[in-house]
């Protein structure tokens, strides 16, 4: 394990990391490698922003070949590289959602969300729900459930009222004649893995059609693929009003956007919001790429399927392990909440098993494969995880 030297941790700060973590050098498939040689079955996908795992050979051509052509292009100027992603993306986006804004991150992408739904509304409130997570800047954080996260920015943050998750009655009440928008995970990811019951969702769009509000659906995690559709709301009758995309979106590369209804996009004038890196030819070079994969090797069926054998090897064998309170997720998109905290299996799976998972809270164990995992792979993690808990 490698520590931050004194130079490096006065840049990063204590805030940032004091932890002992191996220092990645490569990557291959589903594994990193550190500096010792050593590999990691990677169950985390880069945070879900890697669904073909890394250095898949087309995302590494394509990011090559465009790095020879442009690097960099001004949003003020015409780029093909972005005008064919836009069309590629524009394949993929329910009919109703016409206009796209290009960012870098999924942050990005809510804070554009929240300032769009504002112009188009004319409104400023939120409402949100317990155990969201949309962002750590201010205009996401204020949507963004931890109040520990919030409590050092209070009376800097838009006005947010959180409700109980599928609570139709509270979320009846918070919206009113001053939210602009409501925000959600249709499955929450660092919540803790939790999906957002049919009914409440419906309630949600139903209740902002009728009130004049918004609905934002943040797919930053969700999103191509990783529940075994291209989007989780599309799993429910939901037509957002406008939808937050990232992490996957680029194969690992930064990439964000937001897509909007015609009516947002009425709302937008020229100089109302803007961006520097976003649309990039690399970035926009990298989620072709990415998206022509995913269409090609029908990775959203393959996330349905093997989330099915992921989700039943957990319970399986899981079924009897006292620390395991439940297991619960869709597609490649796995929670195993532990009557514990999770740090020393997570730990334990790290150091003992070489397998790298996340948390989603104190007290889950995350599971995000890339897309492009095989059922050995599965079977090994699943394998590690109850010894990891046995010990």
């Amino acid at each position: 394990m490698s520590e931050l030297t004194d130079a490096e941790d006065r840049i990063a700060g204590t805030w940032w990391t004091k932890r002992k973590t191996p220092a990645m050098t490569r990557g291959e498939g589903c594994e990193l490698i550190d500096e010792e040689g050593r590999r990691y079955l990677d169950f985390t996908s880069a945070y879900g922003t890697s669904p073909l795992g890394y250095g898949h050979p087309e995302l590494v051509r394509a990011i090559r070949e465009q790095t020879e052509e442009l690097s960099a292009c001004p949003s003020n100027l015409y780029s093909a590289p972005r005008a064919r992603y836009l069309e590629r993306l524009a394949a993929f986006l329910p009919g109703h959602l016409t206009g796209v804004f290009l960012c870098n991150s999924g942050t990005e992408a809510n804070e554009a969300a929240i300032k769009f739904s504002a112009l188009a509304t004319g409104r400023s409130r939120l409402v949100a729900v317990k155990g969201g997570f949309h962002g750590r800047t201010l205009g996401a954080l204020a949507a963004t459930w931890n109040p520990a996260g919030r409590a050092p920015f209070a009376g800097l943050l838009h006005v947010a009222e959180f409700v109980e998750r599928d609570d139709e009655d509270a979320l009846a009440r918070a919206i009113d004649d001053r939210v602009a928008a409501v925000l959600l995970e249709v499955i929450q990811g660092e919540g803790g893995v939790h999906s957002l019951a049919a009914g409440f969702l419906e309630a949600a769009q139903r209740l902002c059609r009728e009130r004049g509000a918004l609905l934002i659906v943040d797919e930053v995690q969700t999103g191509f693929a990783r529940t075994g559709c291209w989007f989780a709301h599309s799993l429910f009758d939901l037509e957002p009003d406008l939808m937050t995309l990232a992490k996957g979106i680029g194969g690992g590369f930064p990439l964000g956007a937001v897509a909007y209804t015609q009516r947002v996009a009425d709302a937008l004038s020229s100089g109302c919001h803007g961006t520097t890196f976003g649309g990039n030819p690399l970035a926009c070079a990298a989620g072709v790429a990415t998206l022509d994969v995913l269409e090609r090797e029908l990775l959203d069926g393959r996330a349905a399927e093997l989330g099915a054998v992921l989700l039943g090897a957990l319970r399986g064998r899981l079924r009897n392990v006292a620390q395991v309170r439940d297991v619960r997720g869709r597609g490649l998109m796995a929670g195993v909440e532990l009557r514990q905290r999770v740090g020393r299996t997570l730990a334990a799976l790290t150091e003992e098993h070489g397998i790298l998972a996340l948390a989603a809270g104190p007290n889950v164990v995350r599971l995000l494969p890339p897309l492009v995992c095989t059922e050995e792979q599965i079977e090994r993690v699943v394998d590690a995880l109850a010894k990891a808990l046995a010990s």
